[in-house]
């Protein structure tokens, strides 16, 4: 029996649809640990987010909520895997809603819970700023290690003639971890030329830098920082990123794609000082600015209060939609990191 144009339509059509259903991914969690480099270093806690065909729920988890499948069979490929770094004194599950969504359209998300500097342990909040802005950026490539030798992901992360598919989102300080993998460099010196001079614009950046400790003696030169650029991270996406320490000159060697993200209301890390510095900088830049907006607008809302140095971080300007702007970034993430690394 032979089916008319018309009819071998519908069937087409019906199809298409069936596999779209089948192809739709909820969010899978689970956690690894990444023993630490010596006996006595923390390991690295990382929530994973996945695609998979089983069901999600809401689940809450501390101040936050997640809709995930717990534990649930990931789908056998992934797009690529994305590094999420919190700010400093933050939690891997502060941006879980971002991290769903990349999930739900097939990226394998890493949120690693930065040792010394989340909201159980500030430890290395205590140290030199050197030692500060090192380890975090090598914390995020001892992720990427992990996974792409892990058994049971490194064959499901999608790869071409240039090796894994590897991209980064970072906030806050995180979007400086984010930023020195794609191959921006600390200038201890410019903490205090900006700090000598912009303090009473930028106060709350300025006076977390109070409870570091000096690296050298007064008057000696800052030591250098290394280069902590990864070369597997091939796009990075930095959300209100803490970025007056960088040298200009690093910055215009970054030849990867970069997105940046400022709140235009941040009082937290002035944008004139940081968002907009990196984007002044950075070849090609995709700058974004959010009106409205202060410093904890990409994170999640979290169900009871939690105080920063600038507030609860659950407060919103008057007339800011948090719940719109973050399905906004739900959307847009995954499409630059399609076009990106694809």
């Amino acid at each position: 029996m032979s089916l008319s144009p018309h009819r071998l339509s519908f069937v087409f059509c019906g199809l298409l649809l069936t596999a779209s259903q089948a192809m739709a991914a909820q969010a899978g969690w689970r956690q690894i640990t990444i023993p630490g480099t010596t006996a006595d270093a923390a390991p690295i806690v990382a929530a994973l987010y996945y695609p998979t065909q089983a069901a999600a729920r809401t689940i809450a988890m501390g101040p936050f909520a997640v809709n995930v499948a717990m534990q649930a069979a990931p789908e056998a490929r992934v797009k690529g895997l994305i590094v999420l770094s919190h700010g400093t004194g933050g939690s891997e599950l502060a941006h879980s809603s971002l991290a769903e969504a990349l999930a739900q359209q097939g990226y394998l998300v890493a949120a690693l819970r930065h040792p010394g500097d989340n909201w159980q342990d500030r430890s290395l909040r205590q140290g030199s700023l050197e030692r500060y802005a090192t380890e975090r950026p090598r914390q995020a490539s001892r992720v990427i290690d992990a996974l792409l030798n892990d058994p049971l992901w490194k064959d499901r992360i999608a790869s071409d003639a240039r090796g894994p598919r590897v991209g980064a989102v970072g906030h806050s300080a995180g979007g400086y971890t984010v930023l020195a993998l794609a191959g921006g460099r600390l200038e201890p010196a410019r903490f205090d030329a900006h700090c000598g001079a912009e303090r009473a614009e930028d106060p709350i950046f300025c006076n977390t830098g109070k409870e570091r400790i000096p690296a050298t003696n007064p008057g000696a030169a800052a030591p250098a920082v290394p280069p902590l650029t990864d070369s597997r991270v091939r796009a990075v996406v930095a959300l209100a990123p803490m970025g007056a320490l960088f040298s200009a000159a690093s910055l215009a060697q970054i030849r990867i794609p970069v997105a940046v993200y400022g709140a235009q209301q941040d009082r937290f890390l002035v944008p004139r000082f940081h968002a907009e510095w990196v984007a002044a900088n950075v070849p090609g830049v995709d700058m974004h600015r959010v009106p409205n907006a202060w410093h904890f607008a990409f994170q999640d809302m979290p169900t009871m209060p939690i105080p920063s140095e600038d507030g609860d971080i659950g407060a919103n300007p008057p007339g800011f939609d948090r719940a719109a702007f973050l399905g906004q970034l739900q959307r847009d993430l995954p499409a630059f990191f399609d076009k990106t690394l694809n």
